[in-house]
């Protein structure tokens, strides 16, 4: 594998760490909402602050392995993406908004990136990575 690394992978590598970026904002939100006193059922905020913030860290150590030619990297990757498409279709489906666009358009993109020749040829499980 060569050091260089295609265009395609950075756009999905930094689309994963938007994801991954939005999750942990959610995550304290709605920690901030069980502090203040703010949120209606706490226990439900602390568990979905939780998995926002593991959600984050997922994607983030998903990123990372991606950048760094790992195989194992893309399942869970692309398992999140095809959540997001069906989440954000029923939002569509129920009321149309534009995050759910976005979350529609990111989630294809990503998706799509993940499945193009050049990302796949450099995450293939090489066991020579790349010199960071």
């Amino acid at each position: 594998m060569t050091a260089r690394r295609p265009a395609l992978l950075l756009v999905v590598c930094l689309l994963v760490t938007l994801e991954a970026a939005a999750f942990l904002g959610l995550g304290i939100a709605w920690t901030v909402d069980v502090v203040r006193g703010t949120a209606t059922l706490p226990g439900a905020s602390l568990f979905l602050a939780a998995f926002g913030v593991g959600i984050a860290l997922l994607l983030l150590l998903g990123a990372r392995g991606l950048w760094r030619g790992r195989r194992w990297a893309r399942s869970p990757v692309i398992t999140w993406q095809i959540l997001l498409v069906v989440l954000a279709l029923g939002w569509l489906s129920s009321q149309p908004s534009v995050w759910g666009v976005v979350v529609l358009v990111v989630a294809t993109l990503v998706g799509v990136g993940l499945l193009l020749p050049p990302v796949v040829a450099v995450t293939a499980g090489s066991r020579q990575a790349p010199v960071e």
